[in-house]
């Protein structure tokens, strides 16, 4: 299932916009927290999916019967792009554990690239609700891989997906790896260039957050 936030108007549109605006992109806070705010929405809608438990909870004036989340998900992410996203999910599943995966495009003299992943580091997750933040999914390689990766630790009971951009065609490739994902998209662009950059995209979300890194 493919959901885009900014299918009805909301704040999401917003935020999404201001990420997209050249004006605004060199307000590196306001970048990543508007990368922050699109994930805490997606928080909130996730949450609705999620399974609930009812409880006794007592206060200063007797006992309320109160709804909690059965189990708190895993919060995932890729470094470093997706730290800004992360931190909104974690804002409100404040209670989550946390996994983080070192994957991004090694680029070859030729202009072609592939995906390395050299780290990850995550709690146990079988049979755990996991929920995955990247800012861009272009070709959806990086994030299959990283999927990949936590499946490897352990039988996954549900995944999410989060994203700010996704391209019509890595929303695709990431469909058919893994059919029975959930993706939450601040909005959607369908054109993808050779390069493997999203059109019209926003840039390079690592870059526009955290600054300029050396090309690998």
């Amino acid at each position: 299932m493919i959901i885009n936030l900014s299918e009805q108007h909301s704040l999401v549109s917003n935020w999404v916009a201001e990420l997209r605006n050249v004006d605004v992109q060199n307000d590196r806070m306001r970048f990543r927290r508007n990368l922050e705010r699109i994930a805490e929405v997606a928080a909130y809608e996730i949450s609705k999916k999620l399974e609930w438990t009812e409880v006794d909870i007592t206060t200063p004036l007797g006992i309320a019967a109160c709804k909690v989340l059965a189990d708190q998900p895993v919060l995932a992410t890729i470094l470093r792009a997706g730290l800004g996203m992360h931190t909104g999910l974690l804002n409100y599943f404040d209670k989550g554990e946390n996994a983080f995966i070192s994957a991004y495009r090694k680029h070859h003299p030729d202009g072609s690239f592939e995906i390395s992943l050299e780290y990850m580091s995550c709690p146990e997750i079988e049979n755990k609700v996991i929920i995955l933040s990247d800012p861009m999914i272009a070709t959806g390689a990086s994030l299959v891989k990283s999927i990949q990766s936590l499946r490897d630790e352990g039988e996954i009971k549900e995944l999410h997906i989060v994203c700010a951009i996704a391209c019509t065609v890595g929303l695709e490739y990431v469909m058919r790896a893994h059919p029975k994902a959930t993706i939450w998209c601040g909005d959607i662009d369908d054109e993808l260039t050779a390069k493997g950059y999203i059109v019209p995209g926003l840039g390079d979300a690592g870059d526009l957050a955290f600054g300029q890194k050396m090309q690998s």
